[in-house]
């Protein structure tokens, strides 16, 4: 994947501009063809935001963050709320044009990998919970036109969907039409024995991708980029990918 396929995102930084308009006019200067936004300033910004998409022809390209709660929470009335919050922003998401709402199972909540090990409640339940979720999410994404991106998060930063195949795994059982995966250089790196055999693997299920480093701002660690690329061009990956470490100093 070279040259002009790709479709290089970012996420949302101050430093380019105090305005949507200034900021993806910034972009549309530097080379970029879409901005990462979180949902929250979707929903508060909408019609700056839709001016500014206008006005520049560039994109929002997905959506990151900005609700409560998180759609595997031990919590159940949080992972309502998540759920509730998800529905709403997807609904600006699909009007914007947006791929859809990224969503881990979880951020910070647990980690097998330090104390106490076990977490509070079983895998099956775990997992019941999860489908719960994302059949709710699906529904969601087919009435709005939208899409939930689901995203594997490293095993120090969540406990439940931690590769691909764990992603895809779950979008196959319940049958969603309308949930996705995310796929995160930065995490695949961490967890996946071989990145592109597992982006094989899940195949047109990648609709997103996160460019990040083994240390932050791409070409700042040892992550083989090209080799990637490659593969996500051999199984017709033709979304977005968005830089969402900035190395500042």
């Amino acid at each position: 994947m070279e040259g002009d396929e790709i479709k290089l995102a970012t996420q949302d930084r101050g430093f380019f501009g105090s305005t949507y308009e200034q900021k993806l006019s910034k972009l549309k200067e530097l080379g970029f063809e879409g901005l990462e936004i979180d949902g929250k300033s979707l929903i508060e910004n909408y019609s700056e935001i839709e001016k500014a998409v206008k006005a520049t022809g560039v994109p929002i390209s997905s959506i990151c963050g900005g609700y409560r709660g998180w759609i595997g929470d031990f919590d159940n009335e949080r992972r309502k709320l998540a759920i509730a919050d998800i529905g709403e922003i997807m609904k600006r998401t699909a009007e914007i044009g947006a791929a859809g709402v990224i969503a881990p199972a979880a951020f910070g909540i647990f980690s097998r990998k330090l104390p106490p090990f076990a977490p509070p409640r079983p895998a099956g339940v775990e997992r019941e919970a999860l489908l719960d979720s994302l059949c709710k999410l699906n529904d969601h994404a087919l009435s709005t036109g939208s899409a939930l991106l689901l995203e594997p998060l490293n095993r120090y930063e969540d406990h439940m969907i931690n590769k691909l195949g764990d992603a895809a795994s779950l979008i196959q059982e319940g049958g969603f039409r309308e949930v996705k995966v995310m796929a995160d250089f930065f995490h695949m790196q961490i967890e996946e024995r071989d990145i592109s055999a597992s982006l094989r693997e899940t195949g047109d299920l990648v609709a997103h991708v996160h460019l990040a480093d083994s240390h932050l701002q791409p070409g700042f660690g040892h992550t083989d980029f090209r080799k990637g690329f490659r593969t996500l061009k051999e199984i017709g990956f033709e979304g977005h990918m968005a830089i969402w470490r900035w190395r500042t100093i």
